[in-house]
C-alpha cells in the first residue's frame, strides 16, 4: 500500500507533449504511430478514439464532452511517471480548439510541440479518394477536408508539409524539430 501522499512525492520527469493536428487524410495517425514507435517511453493518443460515435452528433454537449475527455487522458498521460513522450493527433483546425485543450492540461513538467500537417488540394484529394475506394472513409469527407486547408496555415504552430512526404518522413521531420 502507498503512503496517503505517494503521489505528492513521487518525481514527474520532464515530458514532451506533441500536438499534432492536420485536415482528414493528411497522414496525422499514420505519422503518431510512427512517433510513439521513434520516441522512447512514448505513448500515442488518437482524440477521435475519445470521439468514436455513431451517430456522430455534433453539439454543443458532444464537443465539451470530447474536449474532457481528451483533457482527462492527456492530463493522466502526462502524470503517469512511466511515460516521457506523449503524442497526440486530430483535426485541431481552431486556435479556440488548441487553446481549449491546452488550458486544462497541467503542462508544468512538459515542453509542449503543436504542428499542423498541411498537403497542397491535389495530394489531399488523392488520398482520401484511395480512402473512400477501401471503404475507410465515406465521401463527403473530400469537400470537407479541402475546405480546412486554409485554416492550417493561419494557426501558430509548426507546420509539416506531408504533399511529397511519407508518414515515415512527416514523423522523422518531427522527430528532428523535438529533438533540439
Amino acid at each position: 500500500m502507498f503512503p496517503t501522499n505517494y503521489a505528492c512525492e513521487r518525481k514527474i520527469p520532464m515530458k514532451t507533449l506533441l500536438l499534432i493536428g492536420g485536415t482528414m487524410g493528411v497522414g496525422k495517425t499514420t505519422t503518431g504511430k510512427i512517433l510513439k514507435k521513434k520516441l522512447p517511453n512514448a505513448v500515442y493518443l488518437d482524440g477521435d478514439w475519445c470521439w468514436d460515435a455513431d451517430p456522430f452528433v455534433v453539439t454543443e454537449e458532444t464537443k465539451e464532452m470530447v474536449i474532457s475527455n481528451i483533457a482527462f487522458l492527456l492530463n493522466r498521460f502526462l502524470a503517469a511517471t512511466v511515460y516521457e513522450n506523449i503524442v497526440f493527433t486530430w483535426v485541431m483546425h481552431e486556435k479556440a480548439i488548441i487553446d481549449d485543450i491546452l488550458s486544462r492540461l497541467n503542462t508544468e513538467n512538459a515542453r509542449v510541440f503543436t504542428f499542423s500537417l498541411i498537403a497542397d488540394e491535389t495530394a489531399l484529394i488523392k488520398r482520401l479518394e484511395s480512402d473512400v475506394s477501401a471503404g475507410i472513409r465515406t465521401g463527403d469527407v473530400i469537400e470537407r477536408s479541402v475546405k480546412r486547408i486554409p485554416l492550417y496555415y493561419a494557426l501558430d504552430t509548426i507546420k509539416i508539409d506531408t504533399t511529397h512526404k511519407t508518414a515515415e518522413q512527416a514523423a522523422d521531420e518531427i522527430f528532428e524539430r523535438i529533438s533540439h
